[in-house]
């Protein structure tokens, strides 16, 4: 009897234990703050979000997902409910994405805003707002996926046209065409080798003849201006020239022109006063007998008067 009375005291102690612990839980995670209820309708999968996930703010927790179901007004539409504290700033430009929690798989709700200002959500016809649910980095992904599969599916389409039987005959013979002009190409680079040996090397040996030429004349003048540049030499001798001409004219003009002019000078008064005694004898040839006195006009003569009678006695 002591034996049962010692385990049912055990047992019941165990019971009062675990009856508080659950209790302490209950206390630990009880929501103290108030919360506001908001929808989300997306077609997007929502693969991995869990009822109670948790719903973050731009990183910072602020509630937890309450329920996932379907959309009754949008048919095959997703509709998740979330609580969300009600000190969050949930407005009009609020906007919700799934993200993922590391490498488990779990997603949980993120919230964020574009930076505009909005007015908060109210509740309209007794229903929670709905928050639209935007593509996340995951969705982002999986359609840019999409579209470089596609491309690459294209590139590979491509590429085995480009490699077909029939391009692949056409490669061949580009390569046999290609070949072919190699040695055409080679074989004209031998006969202009062939040629330039034959041809332009005795034309280089006689440019080579004409530039010793050319080269010996002018070596030749060179001497020549030597000898006409040394001293005493023939430039000296027409500069010795050149300098007495000189001098001579310098007397010339210095002396003997003065002289000349005074003579022309002299035979210039000369001639005038020799045209002026012409000039009085044609006007008045008889002065050559009567002198240059005036002659009483004869008769017959303008302004001739007679000698008067000599008185009687």
């Amino acid at each position: 009897m002591e034996n049962k009375a010692h385990a049912m005291a055990a047992g019941i102690f165990v019971v009062v234990v675990a009856a508080l612990l659950v209790m302490l839980a209950a206390w630990l995670t009880r929501d103290t703050g108030e919360r506001d209820t908001y929808e989300i309708s997306t077609r997007e999968p929502v693969t991995g979000l869990q009822s109670q996930a948790a719903v973050r703010y731009r990183g910072v927790e602020v509630g937890k997902v309450g329920a996932i179901g379907f959309d009754p007004k949008a048919t095959g539409n997703v509709l998740i409910r979330i609580e969300v504290d009600r000190e969050a700033p949930v407005t009009t430009d609020t906007f919700a994405t799934l993200s993922y929690q590391g490498v488990t798989g779990l997603a949980f709700v993120q919230l964020d805003d574009h930076g505009r200002p909005g007015s908060r959500l109210a509740v309209q016809g007794g229903q929670p707002p709905r928050i639209p649910l935007e593509p996340g980095l995951v969705a982002k992904l999986t359609a840019r996926g999409e579209v470089v599969l596609d491309q690459v599916q294209q590139f590979v389409t491509r590429a085995n046209l480009l490699l077909g039987e029939t391009n692949q005959r056409r490669f061949a013979t580009s390569l046999d065409n290609l070949g072919q002009a190699a040695a055409d190409a080679s074989q004209l680079a031998r006969k202009l080798q062939a040629t330039v040996d034959q041809r332009l090397d005795p034309a280089l040996a006689e440019t080579t003849q004409s530039m010793r030429s050319v080269r010996n004349v002018a070596d030749e003048f060179g001497r020549t201006a030597k000898r006409l540049n040394e001293p005493d030499g023939p430039i000296d001798r027409l500069a010795q020239g050149s300098q007495s001409l000189s001098h001579a004219a310098d007397a010339f003009n210095a002396a003997t022109l003065p002289r000349i002019n005074r003579v022309t000078d002299d035979a210039s008064r000369a001639m005038r006063q020799l045209g002026r005694t012409a000039n009085s004898i044609g006007e008045n040839p008889q002065s050559l007998l009567y002198g240059t006195g005036h002659v009483a006009p004869g008769p017959g003569e303008p302004g001739f008067t007679p000698p008067k009678a000599a008185p009687q006695q």
